[in-house]
Formats: C-alpha cells, sequence, structure tokens
C-alpha cells in the first residue's frame, strides 16, 4: 500500500482531511511523521498556487506522493481579503479570535446586503517532485455581526449560510461535510486518488 502524506502538521486540519479521504487505498501520514521537514514560504498570490507549492516541495522531500491543501476566507467588499492570509490576517502569530476580530472591525458599518463571502478550497496532488491534480471549490454565504457556534475552527463562527440562518460554528460537522468548500475539493481529490492509486 502506498503512502500518501498529508502536507499539514495541524491536527484539527488532518484530522478533517483523513475523515474526506476515507475510501483511499492509502497509508495517510502527515508532515509530524517526519524529521527536518523543509519550512514553506506560503507566498503565492492564490490559493491553487500555495497548494501547488506545498505539495511540490515536501513531494520532493518524501519522493513520494503527497497531498496539500490551502483554503481561506474571500469577503467581497474587502476586496477578496483576507484571502490568502486568511491565517495570518490579525499577524502571524494571532488566533482564530484575533483574527475575527480583525475582520468584524473592518465590516463594521457594512449592511448585510453587502456582507457577501465565500471559503475557497484549493487542493493539489503531487507525486514524486510532479503535479498530478489541482482542485478548487468554494461555498458562498454571508458574514455574521458577530461570532456563533463552538464547531469547526477559523472564521466558521461568522460564516452563516443563509439557507439555515446559521453559521458553520452553530450548523455541526454533518451539515457542514455537504457543502464546505474543503469536503467539495477533497470528495473530488478522493474520487481522483482512488482512480489514480
Amino acid at each position: 500500500m502506498r503512502q500518501l502524506v498529508i502536507a499539514t502538521k495541524n491536527e484539527k486540519k488532518l484530522h478533517e482531511l483523513k475523515r474526506y479521504l476515507k475510501g483511499v487505498r492509502a497509508q495517510i501520514v502527515s508532515l509530524k511523521d517526519f524529521d527536518k521537514v523543509p519550512r514553506i514560504v506560503e507566498n503565492k498570490k492564490t490559493f491553487k498556487g500555495n497548494a501547488a507549492k506545498k505539495a511540490l516541495t515536501i513531494s520532493r522531500f518524501t519522493k513520494g506522493l503527497v497531498l496539500a491543501d490551502d483554503s481561506g476566507l474571500s469577503v467581497k467588499v474587502l476586496g477578496g481579503l483576507p484571502g490568502v492570509r486568511s491565517s495570518r490576517f490579525a499577524g502571524p502569530k494571532k488566533s482564530d479570535k484575533d483574527n475575527n476580530r480583525k475582520l468584524l472591525k473592518l465590516l463594521e458599518s457594512v449592511p448585510v446586503s453587502k456582507r457577501q463571502a465565500a471559503f475557497i478550497c484549493a487542493v493539489a496532488i503531487a507525486d514524486n517532485d510532479r503535479i498530478v491534480k489541482v482542485i478548487e471549490e468554494d461555498c458562498k454565504g454571508l458574514i455574521a455581526f458577530e461570532a456563533s457556534g463552538r464547531y469547526g475552527f477559523g472564521y466558521d463562527p461568522l460564516f452563516l449560510i443563509p439557507k439555515y440562518r446559521k453559521t458553520f460554528g452553530r450548523l455541526g460537522l454533518k451539515a457542514k461535510d455537504k457543502m464546505s468548500h474543503r469536503s467539495k475539493a477533497l470528495k473530488r481529490a478522493r474520487a481522483f486518488l482512488r482512480g489514480y492509486l
């Protein structure tokens, strides 16, 4: 059975990705299983660019099959911000709460009709120093006026799905799995990997 390296050290993200990749015939490991992993500077202007850079770098390092993702939030009225800087929007060492606080401050006087946003997820799969697949999906919603809910992470407590009138933070995993940017992208990645392997 081939090894599939998930290019992350983030336990929450790894857990989520493993859940979406159920049924892929591979031994799934993460960067925590390797020593002296090369540092990757996510300096591309797009989610696809960052995902591909991560996948290629780690594939060169492991000489094998790697899946990397880059995802974040794009708010229309802010010209696409926080974008590729979503996880470090309030600064490199800031928390999810700090990022959420900064976003709410920037949208303080913005009415509900102009609070459109999309979560975007790009997934890149590399095998032995070659990109074999890049996928991008999104999930559209609105930014709520205050954080709500305890599920998920990142901007989930602010990302409102109008159909349910609830944030991802309140919807829970089952509902989120059906519609999220990451679930859509990883379901496509799973289908690709099943054929590829």
